[in-house]
């Protein structure tokens, strides 16, 4: 599992710096045209925000283990995609009806955070 953590944490990261620049250089002026810049850079934010979060737990898992924190990245993984990837379509379709999955994603990363102060109360 601190292998998943680990590389899904170094790709969600390395793709929101990917990304953050992409939306900050080539798609700058269709996103400010679309007033849609400070969302897709939130996007790219909370994808890095869940990236590391599965770094920190692919590290802490190589100490100690529990089903607690499995499961806490599984949800932090759930949620750097549902989350920042409903703010990307928003982005690039011009559709507010995908903020409905927003906060989907958004209690996916409560969910992971919840799992991994559980596993601190569980040691």
């Amino acid at each position: 599992m601190k292998k998943f953590s680990l590389f899904f944490g170094s790709l969600m990261a390395g793709l929101s710096v990917a990304l953050g620049a992409f939306g900050a250089h080539a798609w700058k002026d269709y996103l400010r045209d679309i007033n849609r810049l400070e969302t897709f850079e939130t996007a790219a934010r909370y994808q890095m925000y869940g990236g590391m979060a599965l770094l920190i737990l692919g590290v802490w898992q190589m100490n100690f283990s529990n089903k607690h924190l499995k499961s806490a990245a599984y949800f932090q993984f759930a949620g750097s995609i549902i989350f920042p990837g409903s703010l990307y379509l928003i982005c690039l379709t011009n559709m507010s009806i995908f903020g409905a999955i927003a906060p989907i994603g958004g209690l996916c990363y409560m969910m992971g955070y919840g799992l991994m102060m559980w596993s601190i109360f569980k040691k």
